[in-house]
């Protein structure tokens, strides 16, 4: 009976209030309703000027000496071999470049087949347009060679494997 009792004395106030006829209903619009576009999330591109060109800094250049490339006949193998002879090879034997004379800096690394021998690897430095001697042998990977040759030297001399064909 508590229940009912509390009932009664709510309902009265539930229904308090303005009837729904009495109200104002809220303003329409037959005008349909404005939409904004969103800002680009990127800069339009930039048109330069008529006549101008732009331009772009240049690609940065590879580290000299990084890999070996041929040397395009600046020493030529034939001037390696001249270097050699009366010195490592004896004046009447014959030699062939394999591989080279393959440039990385100022340094050039050589491989001969020499008649009769192993084959002779060769490790020159120009300086002051002079052609150098640095090492030549079967194994050509010497001190100086390792702390001194620029990297594309140095794997060509120190690493094992085979000297790769440049351009294949």
């Amino acid at each position: 009976m508590v229940v009912t009792g509390a009932l009664v004395a709510v309902l009265p106030l539930a229904a308090c209030g303005a009837p729904p006829e009495g109200r104002t209903p809220a303003p329409t619009t037959t005008r349909p309703a404005l939409v904004t576009p969103a800002a680009p999330t990127t800069a339009p591109p930039v048109t330069p000027p008529l006549g101008i060109t732009p331009t772009l800094p240049p690609p940065p250049s590879p580290t000299p000496g990084l890999v070996a490339v041929a040397c395009a006949g600046r020493p030529t193998a034939d001037r390696v071999v001249g270097l050699l002879r009366g010195r490592v090879l004896p004046r009447d034997v014959s030699v062939k470049a394999t591989a080279g004379p393959l440039c990385a800096a100022d340094w050039q690394y050589t491989v001969l087949a020499v008649t009769g021998h192993e084959e002779l690897q060769v490790v020159t430095r120009t300086e002051s347009a002079a052609l150098r001697l640095v090492t030549a042998g079967t194994d050509v990977c010497s001190i100086e060679v390792r702390t001194v040759a620029p990297p594309g030297i140095r794997t060509l001399a120190c690493d094992a494997g085979t000297v790769p064909v440049p351009g294949a």
